[in-house]
């Protein structure tokens, strides 16, 4: 229960940094410049085009034979639940000036990192968009690095044809999001190699195993 609270806690702060990096308006991060695309094009809320997408890309590395964990199943429908809410009553209003802009995208960042912190520690298995990128990796043998920026310049790319805002947002959020990582990770002195990832069998089965021996 402890890691699941982690995971639940992990991914409400990773859609809330995403949601200062929207309402920031000085462009989003390659993933949100899609997700916004895609709710222009139909109407849909981001959060809804954040969670579709999610379970496309998730059935996808599934099919491509990549394992799943209960985090990826939570990752494909939380994080876009969580944005939705927190837009909804416009708690977080739009920046109207780039000084400030500038200020809500690095906190966002901060709040992204804080979030990736909690979910990967909770060791449920990496979300859709991380595993696409490591099935990527696997069958083209390209580095993990090249088949992450791969995978986000596509995203980038058809969100901005979709009319998703491309800025120096996006540009910052690029760059800094590997700072913002790491100096997160080590504030908490973690190791992200340290953890071992459950898949979703792993977890039934674990939980299975415990309700057992409460039973006797």
């Amino acid at each position: 229960m402890k890691r699941f609270l982690s995971l639940i806690f992990g991914l409400f702060l990773f859609a809330l940094g995403i949601v200062f990096a929207i309402q920031a308006k000085i462009g989003y991060a390659p993933w949100e410049v899609f997700h916004v695309g895609l709710s222009i094009t139909t109407g849909i809320t981001i959060g809804t085009a954040s969670i579709i997408t999610g379970v496309v890309i998730g059935v996808l590395v599934i099919a491509l034979g990549e394992k799943f964990g209960l985090g990826m199943i939570c990752n494909m429908f939380l994080i876009g639940i969580f944005i939705d809410l927190i837009m909804w009553p416009n708690i977080i209003p739009t920046s109207g000036h780039f000084g400030i802009g500038v200020a809500m995208l690095l906190f966002g960042l901060a709040l992204v990192s804080l979030g990736s912190y909690f979910y990967i520690k909770s060791a449920f298995g990496a979300g859709p968009r991380d595993s696409l990128m490591i099935a990527i990796n696997r069958r083209t043998k390209l580095p993990v690095g090249v088949s992450r920026s791969l995978v986000e310049l596509m995203a980038t790319i058809a969100g901005w044809f979709l009319g998703g805002m491309v800025g120096v947002g996006t540009v910052i959020f690029v760059i800094m999001i590997g700072f913002f990582l790491q100096a997160t990770f080590a504030v908490f002195k973690f190791d992200v190699k340290s953890v071992k990832h459950e898949t979703f069998s792993e977890t039934y089965q674990s939980i299975k195993a415990k309700l057992g021996n409460k039973k006797k």
